[in-house]
């Protein structure tokens, strides 16, 4: 089984195939492995700084029913050997906040710009409902649906791009994204779990919800509740991104049908992936990274735990996110 050592952190779990998730242990602070951590310079970061546009492109997805879905590109108009990769924005907040964050002298607060520096084609989809994607006209969104609208955005970059695209999904994005991949396996080329939400044993029970939706409005109090450990981000930082999210996102998006992700299966999962997740995440719990990755047949993945970050680990620790993402996706 390959499993592969994290070039910023983790001892990942060896020989397991599918035990309980207490018959391994979760990775722990290690040394790198001299191999993985040998510096080697590759031809895409010898070039020089790309100039990337300011705004990035947008582009159409219209879904099977129609539905027509924002996505947006980043990318330097030089060619790049680098794969393309798709960002799926989690529970709360619209792809361009969370990935594309501008706060004046932090520009490393911007995931997809710093991707896109280093070469990728970097997309983020907008769901219903959230950022410039207009909600279905009844009001709601459920698993099902929002899988087979990522399936599509995945299948548009795809022909765009010629090959398919990586993919990694925060948070409600990750079960999004781990919906979407068990059924059209062969929409992506790598799969990155972060900040998993849910624990894999769970299951909801149907609860239908037929009525007007709630649209509660979003609050600077939420915004600012994924930012937990201290010192890790600045106070200027965390006001872009309130100020950004609420922009994007006024009004919260209302879900139903979530007993649909009783789906989710780990041993479904058959493209390479990565979990990963801050330490002191509390949404994405040990206990069910552990469980998620155990019960994976798949024998490329990996498992990493940043240190000193917790559920938003992207932007308190940008530069160990993005060393141990490109090592997931340059092996």
């Amino acid at each position: 089984m390959r499993i592969s050592v994290s070039i910023l952190l983790a001892l990942a779990l060896a020989a397991c195939s599918r035990p309980a998730a207490t018959d391994c242990p979760p990775p722990s602070a290690a040394d790198p492995i001299a191999a993985d951590s040998a510096q080697t310079t590759d031809p895409a970061d010898a070039q020089p700084t790309p100039t990337l546009p300011e705004t990035p492109e947008a582009i159409e997805v219209r879904a099977d029913d129609g539905h027509v879905l924002h996505m947006w590109l980043l990318a330097s108009p030089a060619p790049s050997p680098r794969p393309a990769i798709l960002l799926l924005h989690g529970r709360t907040w619209s792809s361009a906040p969370d990935f594309d964050l501008r706060v004046d002298g932090e520009p490393a607060l911007s995931l997809a710009r710093t991707l896109a520096t280093a070469g990728y084609a970097v997309y983020g989809l907008d769901l219903r409902g959230y950022g410039k994607t207009p909600r279905d006209a009844d009001g709601w969104l459920e698993p099902d649906r929002a899988a087979e609208d990522l399936a599509a955005a995945l299948a548009q970059i795809r022909e765009r791009e010629g090959q398919a695209p990586d993919l990694l999904g925060w948070s409600y994005g990750a079960l999004i994204s781990q919906l979407a991949v068990q059924r059209h396996p062969e929409a992506v080329r790598k799969l990155v779990l972060y900040g998993y939400p849910r624990d894999p044993d769970a299951r909801l029970p149907e609860q239908a919800s037929t009525g007007e939706p709630p649209k509660q409005a979003n609050t600077e109090e939420a915004a600012r509740s994924d930012f937990i450990t201290a010192g890790t981000i600045s106070e200027a930082a965390i006001a872009a991104y309130v100020a950004q999210s609420l922009a994007a996102d006024a009004v919260k998006v209302d879900w139903r049908d979530i007993h649909q992700f009783n789906q989710l299966d780990p041993a479904k999962i058959s493209v390479p992936t990565l979990v990963l997740h801050g330490v002191g995440d509390p949404i994405a719990r040990q206990l069910w990274q552990a469980k998620l990755f155990t019960r994976m047949t798949v024998e490329d993945r990996q498992w990493v735990i940043l240190p000193r970050a917790d559920h938003a680990a992207h932007l308190e620790q940008p530069a160990d996110f993005v060393r141990a993402l490109r090592g997931f996706l340059e092996d």
